[in-house]
Protein backbone atom coordinates (compact mmCIF):
# COMPACT_ATOMS: atom_id res chain seq x y z
CA UNK A 1 0.00 0.00 0.00
CA UNK A 2 0.71 3.85 -0.45
CA UNK A 3 2.40 4.54 3.14
CA UNK A 4 2.76 8.31 2.41
CA UNK A 5 -0.57 8.89 0.81
CA UNK A 6 -2.69 10.94 3.29
CA UNK A 7 -5.75 9.11 4.76
CA UNK A 8 -9.03 10.28 5.91
CA UNK A 9 -9.45 7.62 7.83
CA UNK A 10 -6.50 8.96 9.77
CA UNK A 11 -7.47 12.55 9.82
CA UNK A 12 -5.04 13.29 6.76
CA UNK A 13 -2.02 11.93 8.14
CA UNK A 14 -0.22 8.98 5.82
CA UNK A 15 0.25 5.54 7.24
CA UNK A 16 4.08 6.84 8.15
CA UNK A 17 3.07 9.84 10.00
CA UNK A 18 0.78 7.98 11.96
CA UNK A 19 2.91 5.09 13.11
CA UNK A 20 5.72 7.61 13.69
CA UNK A 21 3.56 9.97 15.72
CA UNK A 22 0.66 7.89 17.35
CA UNK A 23 1.15 4.61 17.18
CA UNK A 24 1.89 3.58 21.02
CA UNK A 25 2.37 7.25 21.73
CA UNK A 26 -0.60 9.03 22.18
CA UNK A 27 -4.16 8.96 20.96
CA UNK A 28 -5.60 10.44 18.42
CA UNK A 29 -9.12 11.69 17.52
CA UNK A 30 -10.48 11.97 14.03
CA UNK A 31 -13.88 13.68 13.06
CA UNK A 32 -15.37 12.03 10.13
CA UNK A 33 -12.81 9.25 9.82
CA UNK A 34 -15.48 7.64 7.71
CA UNK A 35 -17.88 10.51 6.27
CA UNK A 36 -21.31 9.54 5.71
CA UNK A 37 -20.66 6.51 7.90
CA UNK A 38 -23.48 3.50 7.48
CA UNK A 39 -23.54 0.35 10.14
CA UNK A 40 -21.40 -2.27 8.46
CA UNK A 41 -24.22 -4.90 9.83
CA UNK A 42 -27.71 -4.40 10.65
CA UNK A 43 -29.18 -4.51 14.01
CA UNK A 44 -31.27 -7.36 13.35
CA UNK A 45 -28.14 -9.37 11.96
CA UNK A 46 -25.83 -8.83 14.48
CA UNK A 47 -28.48 -9.99 17.18
CA UNK A 48 -28.97 -13.12 14.98
CA UNK A 49 -24.89 -13.29 14.65
CA UNK A 50 -24.63 -13.25 18.79
CA UNK A 51 -27.78 -16.53 18.59
CA UNK A 52 -24.94 -18.50 16.95
CA UNK A 53 -22.98 -21.08 18.47
CA UNK A 54 -19.69 -20.21 16.84
CA UNK A 55 -19.92 -16.38 17.42
CA UNK A 56 -18.36 -15.30 20.75
CA UNK A 57 -20.93 -12.80 22.29
CA UNK A 58 -21.58 -11.30 25.62
CA UNK A 59 -24.30 -9.39 27.70
CA UNK A 60 -23.44 -6.67 29.96
CA UNK A 61 -25.94 -4.72 32.43
CA UNK A 62 -25.36 -2.27 34.52
CA UNK A 63 -28.09 -1.25 37.08
CA UNK A 64 -28.88 -0.46 41.10
CA UNK A 65 -27.35 -3.99 41.94
CA UNK A 66 -24.08 -3.27 40.29
CA UNK A 67 -22.81 -5.06 37.12
CA UNK A 68 -23.80 -8.41 35.35
CA UNK A 69 -21.88 -10.46 32.67
CA UNK A 70 -23.95 -13.25 30.53
CA UNK A 71 -21.77 -15.17 27.60
CA UNK A 72 -23.47 -15.94 24.71
CA UNK A 73 -25.57 -17.64 22.36
CA UNK A 74 -28.32 -15.50 23.00
CA UNK A 75 -32.07 -16.62 21.88
CA UNK A 76 -33.38 -13.04 22.89
CA UNK A 77 -32.11 -9.50 24.01
CA UNK A 78 -33.28 -6.79 25.56
CA UNK A 79 -35.67 -4.47 23.95
CA UNK A 80 -33.31 -1.46 22.71
CA UNK A 81 -35.45 0.94 24.45
CA UNK A 82 -34.48 -0.66 28.26
CA UNK A 83 -31.65 1.09 29.40
CA UNK A 84 -28.00 0.57 30.21
CA UNK A 85 -27.75 -2.76 28.48
CA UNK A 86 -24.24 -3.62 25.66
CA UNK A 87 -24.14 -6.68 23.64
CA UNK A 88 -20.71 -7.56 22.47
CA UNK A 89 -20.57 -9.55 19.62
CA UNK A 90 -16.42 -10.47 18.59
CA UNK A 91 -14.85 -10.93 15.62
CA UNK A 92 -17.81 -10.06 13.27
CA UNK A 93 -15.30 -9.67 10.55
CA UNK A 94 -14.67 -13.56 10.33
CA UNK A 95 -18.71 -13.85 9.29
CA UNK A 96 -19.90 -10.95 7.89
CA UNK A 97 -18.18 -9.69 4.58
CA UNK A 98 -18.88 -6.00 4.91
CA UNK A 99 -17.70 -5.74 8.28
CA UNK A 100 -14.83 -7.56 6.82
CA UNK A 101 -13.75 -5.42 4.45
CA UNK A 102 -14.26 -2.39 6.64
CA UNK A 103 -11.07 -3.92 8.66
CA UNK A 104 -9.58 -4.16 5.89
CA UNK A 105 -8.84 -0.55 5.76
CA UNK A 106 -6.77 -0.44 8.62
CA UNK A 107 -3.95 -2.63 7.04
CA UNK A 108 -1.62 0.14 7.34
CA UNK A 109 -1.10 -1.73 10.65
CA UNK A 110 0.85 -5.27 9.48
CA UNK A 111 -1.51 -8.01 9.08
CA UNK A 112 0.26 -9.93 11.95
CA UNK A 113 -0.91 -7.46 14.49
CA UNK A 114 -4.41 -7.30 13.24
CA UNK A 115 -6.83 -8.87 15.59
CA UNK A 116 -10.61 -8.18 14.93
CA UNK A 117 -13.43 -6.20 14.93
CA UNK A 118 -15.50 -6.26 17.62
CA UNK A 119 -18.95 -4.91 17.41
CA UNK A 120 -20.53 -2.98 20.21
CA UNK A 121 -24.55 -2.09 20.33
CA UNK A 122 -25.61 -0.29 23.21
CA UNK A 123 -28.88 0.72 24.17
CA UNK A 124 -29.15 4.39 26.51
CA UNK A 125 -26.61 4.79 28.73
CA UNK A 126 -24.39 1.02 28.05
CA UNK A 127 -21.14 0.22 28.50
CA UNK A 128 -18.52 -2.05 30.40
CA UNK A 129 -17.27 0.16 32.60
CA UNK A 130 -13.81 1.81 32.61
CA UNK A 131 -10.91 -0.51 31.90
CA UNK A 132 -7.86 -0.33 30.01
CA UNK A 133 -6.50 -2.58 27.36
CA UNK A 134 -3.16 -4.72 26.60
CA UNK A 135 -3.34 -3.55 23.26
CA UNK A 136 -3.98 -0.98 20.63
CA UNK A 137 -7.43 0.17 19.99
CA UNK A 138 -9.63 1.77 16.90
CA UNK A 139 -12.83 3.20 18.28
CA UNK A 140 -14.91 3.66 15.66
CA UNK A 141 -18.38 5.08 15.78
CA UNK A 142 -20.82 3.50 13.52
CA UNK A 143 -23.93 4.46 14.50
CA UNK A 144 -25.34 6.88 17.13
CA UNK A 145 -23.52 8.75 19.80
CA UNK A 146 -21.20 7.87 22.70
CA UNK A 147 -18.92 9.72 25.08
CA UNK A 148 -15.41 8.99 25.81
CA UNK A 149 -13.63 9.77 28.56
CA UNK A 150 -9.86 8.87 28.56
CA UNK A 151 -6.86 9.00 30.85
CA UNK A 152 -2.96 7.68 31.35
CA UNK A 153 -4.42 5.61 34.22
CA UNK A 154 -1.24 4.98 36.95
CA UNK A 155 -3.30 3.09 39.47
CA UNK A 156 -4.24 -0.31 37.50
CA UNK A 157 -5.90 -1.76 40.28
CA UNK A 158 -9.45 -3.24 39.57
CA UNK A 159 -13.10 -3.60 40.97
CA UNK A 160 -13.15 -6.86 42.95
CA UNK A 161 -16.08 -9.33 43.15
CA UNK A 162 -16.72 -7.48 39.65
CA UNK A 163 -17.53 -9.83 36.80
CA UNK A 164 -15.55 -7.41 34.50
CA UNK A 165 -11.74 -5.66 34.91
CA UNK A 166 -13.31 -2.38 36.14
CA UNK A 167 -10.95 0.18 37.31
CA UNK A 168 -11.27 0.99 40.92
CA UNK A 169 -10.13 4.64 40.82
CA UNK A 170 -10.43 5.47 37.20
CA UNK A 171 -9.15 9.26 36.38
CA UNK A 172 -10.33 10.64 33.13
CA UNK A 173 -8.38 13.56 31.57
CA UNK A 174 -10.28 14.42 28.69
CA UNK A 175 -13.83 13.59 27.24
CA UNK A 176 -15.06 13.27 24.32
CA UNK A 177 -18.46 12.81 22.49
CA UNK A 178 -18.50 10.77 18.85
CA UNK A 179 -20.89 10.61 16.58
CA UNK A 180 -21.11 8.20 13.49
CA UNK A 181 -17.66 8.41 11.21
CA UNK A 182 -15.91 9.73 14.14
CA UNK A 183 -12.97 7.55 15.56
CA UNK A 184 -10.43 7.43 18.74
CA UNK A 185 -7.27 5.71 18.46
CA UNK A 186 -5.91 4.95 22.04
CA UNK A 187 -2.49 3.36 22.62
CA UNK A 188 -1.81 0.27 24.97
CA UNK A 189 -2.71 0.92 28.63
CA UNK A 190 -4.62 3.93 27.98
CA UNK A 191 -7.74 4.05 30.55
CA UNK A 192 -10.78 4.78 28.43
CA UNK A 193 -14.74 4.53 29.72
CA UNK A 194 -17.03 4.58 26.79
CA UNK A 195 -21.23 5.39 27.48
CA UNK A 196 -23.87 5.23 24.74
CA UNK A 197 -25.75 8.75 24.68
CA UNK A 198 -29.63 7.56 23.13
CA UNK A 199 -30.78 4.81 21.69
CA UNK A 200 -29.14 2.54 18.83
CA UNK A 201 -25.62 3.08 19.62
CA UNK A 202 -23.21 0.84 17.71
CA UNK A 203 -19.37 0.88 18.28
CA UNK A 204 -16.65 -0.88 15.71
CA UNK A 205 -13.94 -2.12 18.02
CA UNK A 206 -10.50 -2.81 15.80
CA UNK A 207 -8.35 -4.42 18.23
CA UNK A 208 -4.17 -5.62 17.71
CA UNK A 209 -2.91 -8.38 18.82
CA UNK A 210 -0.63 -8.49 21.60
CA UNK A 211 0.83 -11.62 22.47
CA UNK A 212 2.06 -12.03 26.07
CA UNK A 213 5.75 -13.34 26.04
CA UNK A 214 4.74 -16.36 28.13
CA UNK A 215 1.90 -17.42 26.01
CA UNK A 216 3.60 -17.13 23.00
CA UNK A 217 6.60 -18.42 23.89
CA UNK A 218 4.74 -21.61 25.18
CA UNK A 219 3.32 -21.95 21.84
CA UNK A 220 6.68 -21.41 20.04
CA UNK A 221 8.06 -24.40 22.24
CA UNK A 222 5.64 -26.69 21.65
CA UNK A 223 5.59 -25.96 17.92
CA UNK A 224 9.47 -26.54 17.66
CA UNK A 225 8.65 -29.46 19.97
CA UNK A 226 6.75 -31.12 17.35
CA UNK A 227 8.43 -30.12 13.96
CA UNK A 228 12.21 -31.01 15.20
CA UNK A 229 11.05 -34.61 16.81
CA UNK A 230 13.13 -35.99 14.04
CA UNK A 231 16.28 -34.08 15.63
CA UNK A 232 15.60 -36.34 18.76
CA UNK A 233 15.56 -39.70 17.67
CA UNK A 234 18.93 -42.12 16.39
CA UNK A 235 20.22 -43.19 12.98
CA UNK A 236 17.19 -46.40 13.12
CA UNK A 237 14.56 -43.62 14.67
CA UNK A 238 14.41 -44.22 17.74
CA UNK A 239 13.72 -41.80 20.58
CA UNK A 240 17.45 -41.10 21.79
CA UNK A 241 16.72 -42.20 25.74
CA UNK A 242 18.87 -40.73 28.72
CA UNK A 243 21.92 -43.20 29.67
CA UNK A 244 24.04 -42.86 32.52
CA UNK A 245 26.44 -46.08 32.56
CA UNK A 246 28.99 -44.37 34.78
CA UNK A 247 26.80 -43.35 37.32
CA UNK A 248 28.85 -43.59 40.55
CA UNK A 249 26.71 -44.60 43.96
CA UNK A 250 25.27 -41.70 44.93
CA UNK A 251 25.85 -39.95 48.95
CA UNK A 252 23.07 -37.55 48.28
CA UNK A 253 20.43 -39.36 46.64
CA UNK A 254 18.50 -36.14 45.75
CA UNK A 255 21.22 -34.15 43.78
CA UNK A 256 20.28 -33.47 40.59
CA UNK A 257 23.17 -35.74 38.44
CA UNK A 258 25.00 -32.94 36.24
CA UNK A 259 24.71 -35.46 33.53
CA UNK A 260 20.98 -35.36 33.65
CA UNK A 261 21.28 -31.46 33.10
CA UNK A 262 23.80 -31.50 30.60
CA UNK A 263 21.23 -33.54 28.42
CA UNK A 264 18.27 -31.75 29.41
CA UNK A 265 19.76 -28.87 27.91
CA UNK A 266 21.40 -30.76 24.68
CA UNK A 267 17.69 -31.97 23.67
CA UNK A 268 16.72 -28.12 24.10
CA UNK A 269 19.51 -26.65 21.92
CA UNK A 270 18.98 -30.21 19.73
CA UNK A 271 15.28 -28.68 18.83
CA UNK A 272 16.01 -25.48 18.37
CA UNK A 273 18.94 -25.92 15.55
CA UNK A 274 16.82 -26.57 12.48
CA UNK A 275 16.90 -23.92 10.20
CA UNK A 276 14.39 -21.05 10.48
CA UNK A 277 12.68 -22.97 13.09
CA UNK A 278 11.67 -20.51 15.44
CA UNK A 279 10.37 -18.00 12.52
CA UNK A 280 8.54 -21.12 10.97
CA UNK A 281 6.98 -21.18 14.48
CA UNK A 282 6.00 -17.54 14.58
CA UNK A 283 4.82 -17.93 11.32
CA UNK A 284 2.57 -20.84 11.77
CA UNK A 285 1.32 -19.01 15.08
CA UNK A 286 0.42 -15.91 13.96
CA UNK A 287 -1.56 -17.66 11.30
CA UNK A 288 -3.76 -20.37 13.46
CA UNK A 289 -7.15 -19.67 13.11
CA UNK A 290 -9.15 -19.18 16.10
CA UNK A 291 -10.64 -22.64 17.91
CA UNK A 292 -14.22 -21.29 16.56
CA UNK A 293 -13.28 -20.87 12.86
CA UNK A 294 -13.69 -23.69 10.62
CA UNK A 295 -13.62 -23.73 6.54
CA UNK A 296 -16.12 -25.16 3.96
CA UNK A 297 -14.10 -27.29 1.85
CA UNK A 298 -14.39 -26.49 -2.11
CA UNK A 299 -12.83 -27.61 -5.29
CA UNK A 300 -10.07 -27.02 -7.47
CA UNK A 301 -11.17 -25.49 -10.75
CA UNK A 302 -9.87 -27.03 -14.10
CA UNK A 303 -8.45 -23.71 -14.81
CA UNK A 304 -7.52 -20.57 -12.60
CA UNK A 305 -8.62 -17.36 -13.54
CA UNK A 306 -9.38 -14.86 -10.53
CA UNK A 307 -8.71 -16.49 -6.87
CA UNK A 308 -9.54 -14.68 -3.79
CA UNK A 309 -8.41 -15.44 0.33
CA UNK A 310 -11.28 -16.80 1.96
CA UNK A 311 -12.12 -13.74 4.95
CA UNK A 312 -11.27 -16.31 7.74
CA UNK A 313 -7.81 -16.95 6.03
CA UNK A 314 -5.24 -15.71 7.68
CA UNK A 315 -1.76 -15.39 5.37
CA UNK A 316 1.79 -13.80 6.03
CA UNK A 317 5.03 -14.70 4.58
CA UNK A 318 8.68 -13.88 5.26
CA UNK A 319 12.08 -13.95 3.30
CA UNK A 320 12.05 -17.75 2.97
CA UNK A 321 7.99 -19.07 4.27
CA UNK A 322 4.46 -18.39 3.23
CA UNK A 323 2.27 -18.85 6.39
CA UNK A 324 -1.00 -19.95 5.78
CA UNK A 325 -3.60 -20.84 8.16
CA UNK A 326 -0.94 -22.29 10.86
CA UNK A 327 1.01 -23.48 8.10
CA UNK A 328 4.10 -22.92 6.44
CA UNK A 329 5.87 -23.38 3.22
CA UNK A 330 9.12 -22.79 1.99
CA UNK A 331 9.30 -20.30 -1.16
CA UNK A 332 11.19 -18.73 -3.51
CA UNK A 333 11.88 -16.88 -7.10
CA UNK A 334 8.85 -16.37 -8.50
CA UNK A 335 6.48 -18.15 -6.73
CA UNK A 336 7.43 -16.97 -3.67
CA UNK A 337 7.12 -12.90 -5.35
CA UNK A 338 3.80 -14.55 -6.30
CA UNK A 339 2.42 -16.06 -3.16
CA UNK A 340 3.55 -12.66 -1.36
CA UNK A 341 1.59 -10.26 -4.02
CA UNK A 342 -1.41 -12.86 -2.69
CA UNK A 343 -1.15 -12.33 0.95
CA UNK A 344 -0.47 -8.64 0.25
CA UNK A 345 -3.51 -8.16 -1.79
CA UNK A 346 -5.84 -11.21 -0.47
CA UNK A 347 -6.42 -11.57 -4.03
CA UNK A 348 -4.85 -12.70 -7.56
CA UNK A 349 -6.21 -11.51 -11.44
CA UNK A 350 -5.46 -13.51 -14.40
CA UNK A 351 -2.07 -11.73 -15.65
CA UNK A 352 -0.47 -12.80 -12.40
CA UNK A 353 -2.02 -16.55 -12.83
CA UNK A 354 -0.46 -16.95 -15.86
CA UNK A 355 3.01 -16.56 -14.63
CA UNK A 356 2.20 -19.18 -12.06
CA UNK A 357 4.24 -22.10 -12.52
CA UNK A 358 2.39 -26.22 -12.08
CA UNK A 359 3.45 -26.06 -8.89
CA UNK A 360 1.94 -22.68 -7.48
CA UNK A 361 -1.06 -23.85 -9.47
CA UNK A 362 -1.24 -27.43 -7.22
CA UNK A 363 -0.79 -25.58 -4.15
CA UNK A 364 -3.43 -22.96 -4.57
CA UNK A 365 -5.49 -25.95 -5.78
CA UNK A 366 -4.82 -27.75 -2.44
CA UNK A 367 -6.03 -24.06 -0.83
CA UNK A 368 -8.89 -24.47 -2.64
CA UNK A 369 -9.89 -28.02 -1.83
CA UNK A 370 -9.50 -26.62 1.89
CA UNK A 371 -11.62 -24.01 1.40
CA UNK A 372 -9.09 -21.21 1.92
CA UNK A 373 -9.22 -19.35 -0.75
CA UNK A 374 -12.02 -19.41 -3.45
CA UNK A 375 -12.43 -18.69 -6.92
CA UNK A 376 -14.06 -16.04 -8.78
Amino acid sequence: MEIDQPLPLLGGLSASQFMRRHWQKKPLLVRQAVPAMVPPIGRRELFELASRDEVESRLIRHGPKGWSLKQGPFARLPSPRQPAWTLLVQGVDLHHQPTHELLGQFRFVPDARLDDLMISYASDGGGVGPHFDSYDVFLLQAQGRRRWSIGRQRDLRLQPGVPLKILSHFEPEETFELEAGDMLYLPPRYAHDGVAIGDDCMTCSIGLRSPAATALGADLLARIAEAEADALHDAVGAAVHYRDPTQPAPSSPAAMPEALQAFARDAVWAALRGADIIERALGESMTEPKPTVWFDPGEAPARFNEVALDRRTRMLYDARHLYINGESFRASGRDARLMQRLADQRSLGPADLARASDDALALLGDWCEAGWIHVD
